[in-house]
């Protein structure tokens, strides 16, 4: 069965930098495109970025360009997100997203805090 699991979230002041990673199992990872969303608390989750299935196009929402880069390697089935230059506005639980077989999979999510 299909399986994100992500990680790499944690407390971080303004203006610092975290990395996500998103490990992935039970689908050919290389052929499927990627999205990671965000959930702010309170808020509706939201598409942060996308990535197609080799790694040469990528999309963001308007307010991370710039500060966020989501990556791919498709021989370790991980898609990732350097998210840099932190805001508070960031703070969120982030999930990676799959579309496979017109079903939609997500991860648990991790909680990025950003906060002095």
């Amino acid at each position: 069965q299909v399986q994100l699991v992500e990680s790499g979230g944690g407390l971080v002041q303004p203006g610092g930098s975290l990395r996500l990673s998103c490990t992935a199992s039970g689908f050919t990872f290389s052929s499927y495109p990627m999205r990671w969303y965000r959930q702010p608390p309170g808020k509706e989750r939201e598409l942060v970025a996308y990535i197609n299935s080799v790694g040469g196009t990528t999309t963001y929402t308007d307010s991370v360009k710039g500060r966020f880069t989501i990556s791919r390697d498709n021989a370790k089935a991980a898609v990732y997100l350097q998210m840099n230059i932190l805001k508070p506005e960031d703070t969120a639980v982030y999930y990676c997203h799959v579309i496979v077989r017109a079903g939609n999979y997500w991860g648990r999510g991790t909680q990025v805090t950003v906060s002095s």
